[in-house]
């Protein structure tokens, strides 16, 4: 299953530099004025996962695949672009089609770089970007009540979803009047299955980016627009990862034997991408699983709860539909065995039916018919 992130934030916060960084090959001009960005660049980007490498390894697989992300960076937004400020209404409606939020809030000084609002303040960052969503979402909910209203329902199956659309989408506008997030409101299957087809955007789950200078990402916690941000993530119900955009960035530049020492120096072990896509994994309730052979090792991304057929549907259609079983092993238990073959004999190699429920890390091998 793909996955898209936005990658969201006010002018100047090192947006596009984070998505210079984190994607290989990234186009998008990072410069120290509003509107560098016109229209989203789109960058795929490999999940790091260590575990791939070693499944490859002992499979001796021709390539290892690893999952990707799709970061898309969406230009800088300002207050009132819900009423078409800036060049707000094209870049919200960009955000309707990512599957998470990743608003960077800008946590460092920097007398060279201006702020669109004259000062540091994240939680002013946060309000701005988030009211410009719940504004936009009211907007698009009024229009689609009034609509419900004039419109007849064709037969009773129609009327039932109509019914339900109505009533999630006024408890949602509700919330949003209170200045609460539609994500917030307590809706069974059938109301999210209505509304759903409105993409709103503060249904959508966000990760707000700490972005910090060098001198702060081994100690976050002693930099007090980072404690802000945390407090208001936990508000929000929402995740945060602190990231330094410079340090990404400076990143890119090295030999990758480098990279490992450059990290050290600066106190912490690993790079901003990993927290990052970690934490979105989370956020949006994700799992990976494996397929391991001499031709390829590969991971593969799945909604956590997702039955033995539904993840074999993620490699193809065909494999869903003329499911007959998947043999499963679990990778700590495949690496201990030292391949597919030895995990069998040992008995460790499952047969699982239709109604299993896949594991985080579990390495599967599909027997269908078509």
């Amino acid at each position: 299953m793909s996955l898209r992130a936005g990658i969201v934030g006010l002018p100047n916060v090192g947006k596009s530099t984070l998505f210079n960084a984190v994607v290989e090959n990234g186009k998008a001009q990072a410069a120290n004025f509003p509107f560098c960005t016109i229209e989203p660049n789109v960058g795929i980007v490999a999940v790091p996962d260590p575990r791939l490498h070693v499944l490859s390894k002992l499979s001796k697989s021709q390539r290892a695949v690893p999952a990707s992300i799709e970061f898309v960076d969406i230009a800088g937004l300002v207050k009132g672009a819900s009423q078409g400020e800036g060049l707000g209404n094209k870049f919200l409606s960009h955000i309707r089609e990512v599957d998470s939020i990743l608003q960077v809030v800008r946590c460092f000084e920097d007398n060279d770089i201006v702020h669109v609002n004259g000062k540091v303040d994240p939680k002013s960052d946060i309000d701005v970007i988030n009211l410009e969503l719940v504004f936009s979402d009211l907007d698009q909910i009024e229009k689609r009540l009034e609509k419900l209203k004039k419109g007849k329902a064709k037969d009773s199956q129609s009327k039932v979803k109509e019914e339900a659309e109505k009533y999630a989408l006024e408890k949602i506008q509700q919330a949003l009047m209170d200045g609460k997030p539609a994500r917030s409101v307590a809706l069974n299957y059938y109301e999210k299955d209505a509304v759903k087809h409105l993409c709103l955007l503060t249904m959508k789950p966000i990760i707000y980016v700490a972005n910090v200078a060098e001198s702060d990402l081994a100690e976050p916690e002693n930099n007090p627009h980072v404690n802000d941000v945390k407090n208001l993530a936990s508000e929000l119900q929402s995740g945060i990862v602190t990231i330094s955009a410079q340090v990404e960035s400076e990143l890119t530049e090295l030999p990758s034997e480098e990279r490992t020492e450059f990290l050290k120096s600066l106190g912490v072990s690993e790079s901003g991408l990993g927290n990052l896509i970690r934490e979105t994994y989370s956020l949006l309730g994700l799992r990976t699983y494996f397929t391991s052979g001499e031709k390829e090792s590969k991971a593969w991304t799945i909604l956590a709860g997702m039955t033995a057929p539904q993840a074999a549907g993620v490699i193809h259609s065909d494999f869903e539909k003329g499911f007959i079983r998947a043999e499963t092993v679990s990778y700590d238990d495949f690496v201990a065995a030292g391949s597919l073959a030895a995990a069998r004999e040992k008995g460790l190699l499952r047969s699982e039916g239709k109604d299993y429920v896949v594991q985080e890390g579990d390495v599967m091998l599909f027997r269908f018919n078509v």
